[in-house]
C-alpha cells in the first residue's frame, strides 16, 4: 500500500459538505501534471476521484443524476 501522506480538502459546491481525500503526494503531483486520474489513483474509489475532479460529494452526485 502506498503512503497516503497528502490530505486534499474538497468542499461540495452544492451542499458545502467538506470531505478529505487521502492520496500519495507523488501521485497527486502526477495527476496535477496531466496524468489520468484513474492511473494516478487506482486505489481510490470512483466517488473519491469525483471529489478530486469536481468537489461534488456522492450524495449530491446521486441527487443531480437520479434517473439517468
Amino acid at each position: 500500500m502506498k503512503d497516503l501522506n497528502k490530505e486534499v480538502k474538497c468542499i461540495c459546491p452544492s451542499c458545502r459538505q467538506e470531505s478529505i481525500v487521502k492520496v500519495n503526494d507523488k501521485d497527486y503531483e502526477n495527476w496535477r501534471n496531466g496524468e489520468l486520474i484513474q492511473r494516478s489513483f487506482p486505489y481510490l474509489s470512483p466517488d473519491e476521484r469525483e471529489l478530486l475532479i469536481t468537489g461534488i460529494c456522492p450524495e449530491c452526485w446521486d441527487k443531480m443524476f437520479k434517473g439517468w
